[in-house]
């Protein structure tokens, strides 16, 4: 992908022929409503995404987001967050850099801070607690991406809906020649997930 709106209109027209598994479907029909309930009232929608690590997938859910939120027009803020920190792992960094997105690093050490910039819509991110500044406290939907995450966190506290989505963890793949591949056949997975929530609202 040359940039995110190339990125952008390939999931949607993907999600156009898209039909959820059984165990998304519901999920993502809520998360479609609570935008769409949020937009009829004046409201931005804040989403925030939720692993264990807040290294991969939390960060693919809420860069995916921000691009089709972005490339759309919603009015929609995303985040991500974990049960722990860690850092934003460097495979998920090139996979979103290879997907067209604009990941600009802005500091050195072990969990370095990242710009993501998509048209009008610029966010910061790094590894952090789901809690944790500057993700939102009160009136936003907490999107579970893992099943460890899920399982471990039944309640989140200021979470206004809680979603279930989870997904395979690309981890699985590290240090083996399909490394770089399921990372971006992961984030393009989550992306079209998104983009069929997205084209309800």
């Amino acid at each position: 992908m040359k940039d995110y709106t190339e990125l952008a209109e390939y999931l949607l027209k993907q999600a156009a022929d898209f039909y959820p598994p059984e165990n998304h479907l519901q999920s993502l029909e809520t998360l479609a409503q609570y935008i769409r309930q949020n937009q009829a009232g004046g409201k931005t929608s804040r989403l925030n995404f939720i692993c264990t690590h807040n290294s991969r997938r939390s960060h693919f859910g809420q860069v995916m987001a921000q691009v089709l939120a972005a490339h759309l027009g919603f009015p929609v803020e995303t985040y991500s967050g974990g049960t722990e920190a860690t850092a934003f792992n460097a495979n998920a960094v090139t996979a979103l850099r290879e997907l067209g997105v604009a990941v600009e690093r802005l500091d050195e050490g072990v969990n370095p801070h990242y710009r993501i910039v998509t048209g009008a819509l610029v966010s910061e991110t790094f590894s952090k607690v789901f809690s944790a500044q500057p993700n939102p406290q009160r009136e936003f939907a907490a999107i579970m991406v893992c099943s460890s995450a899920d399982a471990g966190c039944p309640f989140v506290p200021g979470a206004e809906k809680r979603i279930s989505l989870p997904f395979e963890d690309p981890k699985i793949s590290d240090g083996t020649p399909q490394q770089a591949a399921t990372y971006r056949e992961r984030a393009l997975e989550m992306g079209k997930s998104l983009a069929w929530a997205f084209r309800r609202v």
